[in-house]
């Protein structure tokens, strides 16, 4: 007995070893290039943003590893559970982007009250990223979160992330493509009245409904922030 609450404990740092292990390493590699508090800050944001995602499968009863990250890259959760049906997999996609878009509006407020431009840098990137996420394409949170409504509306993600690569051409956005590309597939190949498919999307037009508002709602917000924050910023740069 002694011997397996001394594996227990051993693996239980072993996960927190991983998940701040890969924090500082994110944060030296961000360091590198913007410095150390905006470094700081910005991993935090992600982890507030991941520890959405935990929380809400830990609600539903799922098992689920702690965060890890990877420079450039971003976090996530290991699910080591797969949802069992569409709508606990729209709830744990929708905690995500919803705290993460907290932490973001905590910086924005902060920013204001201490006239802080790293902190209102901070929020920006918090409010980008988030809405970045929601891309309706899995494997983004956006995805996750409409899949509610149908996997075929991922194919509508598929112009979204094709005209952010030609706004911001950036190698990860052809790593995310090719990761999106099966489920792309999935999408093209989807039949509603298949068995399994029943079993797991069958939900109820509320449901559709509470989880698409949900849905635009907070990507409208994240919208207006991220392009208001965007023009503030672009005003300070033009006073220094």
């Amino acid at each position: 007995m002694k011997l397996l609450l001394l594996l227990l404990n051993a693996a239980k740092l072993g996960k927190l070893l991983t998940t701040g292990g890969t924090m500082l390493l994110s944060i030296v590699v961000y360091a590198f290039m913007f410095g150390w508090p905006y470094a700081v800050g910005f991993v935090v944001l992600l982890f507030i943003h991941e520890m959405g995602h935990y929380v809400a499968a830990r609600q539903r009863g799922l098992n689920v590893g702690a965060p890890t990250f990877i420079p450039f890259v971003g976090a996530w959760i290991e699910l080591k559970q797969l949802p069992h049906d569409v709508e606990t997999e729209a709830y744990v996609g929708l905690a995500g982007p919803l705290t993460g878009s907290v932490g973001a509006l905590a910086c924005y407020f902060l920013a204001r009250n201490n006239h802080s431009d790293l902190l209102l840098a901070l929020s920006y990137s918090g409010f980008f990223l988030n809405l970045f996420n929601l891309i309706p394409l899995s494997p983004f949170d956006g995805g996750r979160i409409t899949a509610v409504l149908s996997p075929k509306i991922w194919l509508i993600g598929v112009p979204i992330l094709i005209a952010v690569f030609f706004w911001r051409p950036s190698p990860i956005l052809i790593l995310l493509a090719l990761l999106a590309a099966p489920q792309v597939l999935k999408a093209w190949r989807y039949d509603a009245n298949a068995p399994e498919n029943i079993a797991y999307y069958k939900v109820s037009l509320e449901t559709k409904l509470t989880y698409g508002l949900y849905y635009l709602a907070l990507a409208s917000f994240l919208a207006v922030m991220a392009h208001d924050v965007h023009d503030m910023l672009g005003g300070l740069r033009a006073t220094h």
